[in-house]
């Protein structure tokens, strides 16, 4: 079955193993904390170099889809957020 060209893959539901990005980014700052007090072991501090660059290829792919999820909501334009733009919009609908 061909997939539709608007729908973007979700990482974190590919690999049903991986964290969510959440829990993926704080694994990351544990492991940088860690590094950065030197007080682990060589093969330890490889190990966790190796595990770092997985959990951040993983956070950048799930970033990568949320901005192209927000890319398609948007028509295909991510533009900067505008505070006053959306409360205006708002204000023209006829619930607001």
């Amino acid at each position: 079955m061909a997939k539709s060209p608007d729908t973007v893959p979700n990482p974190a539901t590919t690999d049903p193993a991986a964290p969510s990005f959440e829990l993926a980014l704080a694994e990351l700052e544990g492991i940088v904390a860690a590094m950065e007090a030197g007080k682990m072991p060589l093969q330890e501090s490889l190990d966790a170099y190796q595990r770092g660059v997985e959990l951040l290829r993983q956070c950048r792919d799930t970033l990568g889809a949320a901005e192209q999820q927000i890319r398609i909501l948007e028509g295909g334009e991510l533009r900067d957020f505008d505070p006053q733009r959306r409360a205006a919009a708002a204000a023209d609908t006829p619930e607001g």
